[in-house]
């Protein structure tokens, strides 16, 4: 299961773990709660359909789009797998980049969120004071095989609230990750190259393993 897939799942379990534990109406939500509003909302929407979403993940698409993504805070995210790469990168370029890059992710686990539940997750506490600005939630996911896997969501503090730009799977930053996996393709093809290889479909750890 690659990164994205397990970031994606563990926003679905947060409503389970994390239902007892709702933000006061007068304070603006922090980060474990905006996890569990788009958990909570996601979660609902696929238990109304579990297996038309089973029969058709592409389906899934547009619940990530409306519940997860708005979390996650994408430019900077993107911002940061270009690298150096971003500092020379057109507008038009950047916007395209983050446009193929995360339609590019969100084709490759409609599947394995159809049938992810609520009972895979273990959430801990997480202590943010009222004027800090990056906060890291901790958090363990349970495999099909039943291996737990650790996994932190760095988070920061934007106009529109606390949103996530990494998360460290077993000590790996799926930013790192894919900073490693992009660069040499763009120092050797160019951006607009892999720009046209993630809208063909193909997967961001297919594009690092191949120069051409």
């Amino acid at each position: 299961m690659r990164y994205l897939t397990l970031v994606a799942t563990l926003w679905l379990g947060c409503s389970a773990a994390l239902a007892q534990a709702p933000a006061p109406a007068s304070a603006a939500p922090g980060p474990t709660e905006v996890v569990q509003t788009a958990a909570q909302g996601m979660l609902s929407e696929l238990d109304k359909d579990r297996e038309g979403y089973r029969k058709d993940p592409t389906k899934v698409e547009g619940l990530v789009t409306k519940y997860l993504l708005p979390h996650f805070d994408t430019d900077f995210s993107a911002r940061l797998v270009l690298g150096q790469y971003w500092k020379t990168a057109s507008a038009d370029q950047r916007q395209r980049f983050v446009d193929a890059f995360y339609h590019s992710l969100l084709k490759n686990y409609g599947s394995a969120l159809a049938e992810f539940t609520a009972d895979r997750l273990k959430i801990f506490p997480t202590k943010v004071d009222g004027d800090a600005t990056r906060a890291t939630v901790r958090t363990e996911v349970k495999r099909d095989n039943g291996d737990r896997v650790s996994v932190n969501y760095y988070m920061r503090k934007t106009a529109e609230g606390w949103k996530a730009w990494d998360v460290v799977i077993d000590g790996i930053s799926y930013v790192n990750s894919y900073r490693e996996d992009f660069g040499p393709q763009i120092e050797s093809q160019g951006i607009d190259a892999v720009i046209k290889r993630l809208d063909s479909g193909e997967k961001p750890e297919a594009i690092g393993k191949q120069t051409k």
